[in-house]
C-alpha cells in the first residue's frame, strides 16, 4: 500500500478545506428560488441552472437532461484521479412543495432568512441544504487530493410529484456502474437504510344525477364512497394487526385524502360522479398486489349493490425498500458520522418515499437516506435547517465517500 493510499484511510472530515460560508450562501441562493412545480413559473429550470453554473465554475462538466419541458435532471461524474475504484452516488432533488398559506409563516418562505442559528424557508431542509452539502463535500474532497474511483452527483427534478426525474435517470442508464447512493434528504441525524412503500390510488364512482327531492330517480355515488372510506379504515386496522409495527418504519397507513364530486355543485342535486383519492403507506411484508385486489373487490361489492360503477386507478405504486445494515453504503456512512460527530448515529427509517426508492427498486442500487434538517419538519410552515449542520453534513459526506471508495 502506498503512502497516498494510507492517507486516504485517515479521518478527513475536519481536515477538508471546506468553505462553509460559501456553502451557506449557496444554500440561501437555492432556497430563494421558488422551485415549486405548479404549472406556473420556471423555478425548477432556474434552480437547476444555478446548480449547473456552480458546477461549471469548479471545472465540472454536468449533463443537463430534459425530463419534460422546463424540467431537467443535472448529473455529473467527478473522477477521483486516483485510479480504479467504486463509484459512489449522492442524490438530491431540486423541486419543493408549495409554501401553503402565507399567514402561517413567520418568515418569507423564499427569503432564506437566518435567525438565531436557523435558516428559514421552503426547501431549507427538504432539501436544498442537502443538495448544497453534497456538492460542496465533493468539491472539498477533490481539493484534498486524488482519491480512487469516482463520485456521481444527481440533482433531479420532480421528487415531490411522480418522481419523474429519478425514473428518467434509471431508464436512461444514469445509474449504471454506481455501487451505492446516499440520498441527502433530511432525517434528523438518523442513518436510514429503510423506507416505507407508497401507493397513490384514485377510486372513481359513476352513478346518475337526480333532484335532491327525488333521489330515488338517480344513483348517488356519495353514500357508496362513504362506505368505502369506512372499509379502508378497517383495512388499515387489519394490516396493523397482521403485520405489526416495523422497528424503524412504524405501522402501515391507509389514508383517504381528497374527495371530489362532479358538477353541477348544487345542494338540491345529487352528483353523477365522485372520486376518492387514497394515500397508502406500507411496511415490508405488505403485498401491494393483494391489497389492491382486496380494495377493488370490496369497492365493486359496495358499488354493485347500489347500481354504481366503480374504477380503481393506481396513480403510482412504490414498494417499501431496505438496504441491509451491513451494506458498505450504510456502514461507511455510520462510521463517517461517528468520526465527524464523535457519536454513533441511530439507525432509522424514512416515513415516506424518496428518489432512493426508485433507484433501489428499478436499478437495484443500494441506497441510504441521511441529510441535514429535522425528520418531521418537511412541508410545514416555518421550515428550517440549523445553519451549523450544513457544513457538518458536508464533512460527513466527504468522510463517507473516502471510506466507501477506499474500502
Amino acid at each position: 500500500m502506498s503512502e497516498d493510499q494510507v492517507s486516504w484511510l485517515e479521518p478527513a472530515g475536519h481536515e477538508l478545506d471546506l468553505d462553509e460560508a460559501a456553502l451557506v450562501a449557496f444554500t440561501q441562493d437555492l432556497v430563494k428560488i421558488r422551485s415549486v412545480y405548479d404549472g406556473e413559473g420556471d423555478g425548477e429550470a432556474l434552480v437547476s441552472a444555478k446548480v449547473v453554473t456552480q458546477m461549471r465554475a469548479w471545472g465540472w462538466d454536468p449533463q443537463v437532461i430534459e425530463v419534460s419541458p422546463g424540467r431537467s435532471n443535472v448529473i455529473v461524474n467527478v473522477s477521483g484521479g486516483g485510479g480504479p475504484g467504486p463509484t459512489l452516488g449522492f442524490e438530491g432533488h431540486l423541486d419543493v412543495v408549495t409554501e401553503g398559506q402565507l399567514e402561517e409563516w413567520d418568515f418569507d418562505p423564499f427569503g432564506a432568512e437566518i435567525s438565531e442559528g436557523r435558516m428559514y424557508g421552503r426547501g431549507t431542509a427538504d432539501m436544498k441544504a442537502g443538495v448544497a452539502a453534497m456538492m460542496f463535500a465533493v468539491r472539498a474532497l477533490q481539493g484534498r487530493g486524488p482519491f480512487p474511483g469516482a463520485i456521481r452527483l444527481f440533482a433531479l427534478c420532480d421528487e415531490e410529484g411522480m418522481m419523474l426525474g429519478a425514473k428518467h435517470a434509471v431508464a436512461s442508464g444514469a445509474l449504471a456502474g454506481v455501487d451505492g447512493v446516499i440520498i441527502c434528504e433530511p432525517e434528523g441525524d438518523e442513518v436510514c437504510p429503510s423506507s416505507k412503500g407508497a401507493i397513490r390510488l384514485r377510486l372513481d364512482f359513476l352513478g346518475k344525477m337526480a333532484h335532491g327531492a327525488m333521489p330515488f330517480e338517480g344513483r348517488n355515488p356519495l353514500p357508496v364512497l362513504a362506505m368505502v372510506i369506512n372499509d379502508l379504515s378497517e383495512l388499515e386496522t387489519e394490516l396493523r394487526e397482521r403485520h405489526g409495527a416495523h422497528e424503524h418504519l412504524g405501522t402501515s397507513h391507509v389514508t383517504p385524502t381528497v374527495v371530489t364530486a362532479g358538477r353541477p355543485e348544487q345542494m338540491n342535486t345529487t352528483s353523477a360522479t365522485a372520486s376518492l383519492y387514497v394515500d397508502i403507506r406500507t411496511i415490508p411484508g405488505v403485498d401491494h398486489d393483494d391489497m389492491l385486489e382486496r380494495i377493488r373487490r370490496q369497492c365493486l361489492l359496495r358499488a354493485s349493490d347500489q347500481g354504481i360503477a366503480v374504477e380503481l386507478v393506481v396513480i403510482d405504486d412504490r414498494p417499501p425498500v431496505r438496504t441491509p445494515d451491513d451494506d458498505p453504503i450504510v456502514s461507511c456512512l455510520v462510521e463517517a458520522h461517528r468520526r465527524v460527530t464523535g457519536a454513533r448515529p441511530a439507525l432509522g427509517g424514512v416515513p415516506g418515499t424518496t428518489d432512493g426508492t426508485i433507484f433501489t427498486r428499478d436499478a437495484k442500487v443500494p441506497t441510504v437516506v441521511y441529510g441535514p434538517g429535522g425528520k418531521w419538519i418537511a412541508h410545514q410552515a416555518n421550515e428550517f435547517v440549523d445553519v451549523a449542520s450544513i457544513g457538518r453534513y458536508a464533512r460527513t459526506y466527504a468522510e463517507a465517500a473516502l471510506l466507501f471508495l477506499t474500502r
